[in-house]
């Protein structure tokens, strides 16, 4: 794709002078005719500049990829990771999820709110904070738990802790982490989620698990629980499990060479009942079809010798049925026998309705098809 000329529009041709030798680069990373799937990493692309996907972005990502402005919409509008509206240097997302929310992640939140004056999704009057409340985090184990622009930044958190992060945050500062990189703006952060590697130093954390993480396995040694046979240098297989057949043997006892299969003698049973059910269906549809020529030869034979046709028996129960309980103007409910409606031509007994009948007067109340 790097040799690919795209004519863009008035809308997306400014980003497409800035970011457009990164995105053929995206691109590139996809085989031929899939270069669609390259969608998620140009959005992250599109807010590295504009720090949120803005109309001009979803030019740019649609006319790139060429597909419609709507299908860019779709997944820019489905995950929360993009940003229809400008956002702040700093995104805070806190957990109130159900875990962190027990252990306090609900105050942690309303505490940035009252602190900072902000609801969810809302940017400070300075441009420097966004807040968001987030559904998990995927840090039960510390909870709970506050990230800076997808960082983790507080373990067990508290409102305290988390004001003091966004005071140093407005203050331009950079703490570090708890146990995630060196904090960084948003725009920083989308040119990782683009896929490039980020040049800064501390921009990549990597460290060793913390003991919450590892409780489980701190238990297991200390009461001698361990899995039967397991062995820890067992190589994990790279090549797709070959079928287990004789699962699939159960699950269809009648396929061909399954264990335990049907007999032939069963086999052909099988098909004739089979065959059998089917010619039932078709007889039955035939002397349908029979019924409604004969009746239509019958109308119209009726017809040219000048008689007049009545609608009723030969009709459909339950189209008799719908039409004694709501009549039309060409099948008034006559009587309206064990239906509870009143006879036809009764006198509304709701004032307006019976004005509105008045008015509209209907002429035709007949109940015999035209000859």
């Amino acid at each position: 794709m790097s040799g690919t000329t795209v004519e863009f529009s008035p809308a997306a041709a400014p980003l497409a002078g800035k970011l457009l030798t990164q995105a053929l680069e995206i691109l590139d990373r996809y085989p031929a005719g899939r270069e669609r799937s390259a969608l998620l990493p140009l959005l992250h692309l599109v807010q590295t500049e504009e720090g949120f996907v803005s109309p001009s972005g979803v030019a740019f990502c649609a006319e790139i990829l060429g597909i419609n402005k709507a299908q860019v919409g779709a997944v820019a509008t489905f995950y929360t990771m993009y940003k229809r509206r400008p956002t702040g240097d700093y995104l805070i997302s806190v957990c109130t999820n159900t875990l962190c929310n027990v252990l306090g992640g609900q105050d942690v939140y309303d505490g940035l709110v009252e602190h900072l004056g902000v609801g969810h999704d809302e940017t400070t009057a300075d441009g420097s904070i966004t807040l968001e409340h987030a559904e998990c985090l995927a840090a039960c184990d510390y909870a709970p738990v506050v990230t800076v622009n997808y960082d983790y930044a507080i373990d067990q958190a508290t409102p305290d802790a988390a004001v003091a992060l966004a005071e140093s945050l407005r203050k331009g500062e950079r703490p570090v982490s708890a146990r995630g990189a060196r904090i960084c703006t948003l725009k920083e952060m989308q040119v990782q989620l683009a896929g490039f590697a980020d040049p800064r130093a501390g921009a990549v954390a990597d460290g060793a698990a913390g003991a919450p993480s590892l409780r489980g396995v701190s238990l297991a040694q200390e009461h001698g629980v361990a899995v039967a046979d397991f062995n820890l240098d067992t190589p994990i297989p790279t090549t797709k499990p070959a079928r287990d057949e004789s699962a699939k043997a159960i699950k269809d006892p009648a396929r061909p060479g399954a264990r335990g299969g049907a007999k032939p003698a069963e086999k052909v049973g099988i098909v004739h009942k089979a065959a059998d059910a089917v010619k039932a269906a078709a007889s039955t549809v035939a002397g349908k079809a029979e019924q409604v020529v004969g009746r239509a030869e019958q109308v119209v034979g009726q017809r040219r010798a000048g008689e007049t046709v009545k609608a009723g028996d030969d009709k459909d129960p339950q189209v008799r049925t719908a039409e004694a309980r709501n009549p039309n103007a060409d099948t008034p409910a006559k009587g309206a026998a064990g239906t509870g409606l009143p006879e036809s031509g009764a006198a509304p007994e709701n004032p307006a309705e019976a004005a509105g009948v008045k008015q509209e007067n209907p002429g035709h109340s007949g109940n015999e098809e035209t000859k």
